[in-house]
């Protein structure tokens, strides 16, 4: 499954890219994060529970921040698991882009997930996606800016034959731990 998404951020580059990798603030932001916690460098931790559809289980996940241009671009690869729930890894690359007095925020994410979360299927998973997505983003903006982030595009999905998807905590972990993403937190 690939994900992308669009968004403005109210606060400076610099701002944006400090809180992106600052454990405390996406713990905040991230929906169902129970906790996060810096390994490494460029590694992080993170535990979120999540339910989507019928299916509800605590995740456990882990994310690496990779290819770091301070203060524009990362990319970040993770894996995580759910217990019966199933598991995810996927990775995803983040942007920031000046805007005026504030920051455009694009990501692109990849994901495969297991168990019950792919038996879920698409038309289950995306809604789900779509709406954590822009809880955090709009969380992460407040934060940051007292404001509610303007998504400038609506976040796209594809979905290849055989994937269904990342949870989107693993890659919002990194950048968003997101984006991150995201990429997804349960998805």
């Amino acid at each position: 499954m690939k994900m992308t998404g669009e968004y403005e951020i109210p606060a400076a580059r610099e701002a944006v890219w400090d809180a992106l990798n600052d454990p405390d603030v996406l713990r905040d932001c991230i929906p169902g994060c129970e906790s996060l916690e810096k390994t490494g460098e460029a590694s992080f931790e993170a535990i979120v529970t999540m339910k989507i559809g019928p299916v509800k289980s605590k995740f456990k996940g882990q994310v690496e921040l990779l290819n770091l241009q301070p203060p524009e671009s990362y990319e970040l690869t993770g894996s995580g698991s759910g217990g019966a729930a199933g598991g995810a890894k996927g990775g995803a690359k983040v942007h920031l882009a000046e805007n005026g007095a504030g920051t455009t925020l694009t990501y692109e994410a990849e994901a495969q997930v297991t168990g019950k979360l792919a038996q879920l299927g698409q038309r289950m998973i995306d809604p789900v996606a779509k709406k954590l997505a822009n809880q955090f983003f709009s969380a992460f903006s407040e934060r940051l800016g007292g404001v509610e982030s303007k998504a400038l595009e609506p976040i796209a999905t594809e979905a290849a034959a055989e994937e269904t998807g990342l949870p989107q905590w693993v890659w919002l972990a990194g950048v968003v731990i997101m984006s991150g993403l995201l990429v997804y937190i349960f998805t």
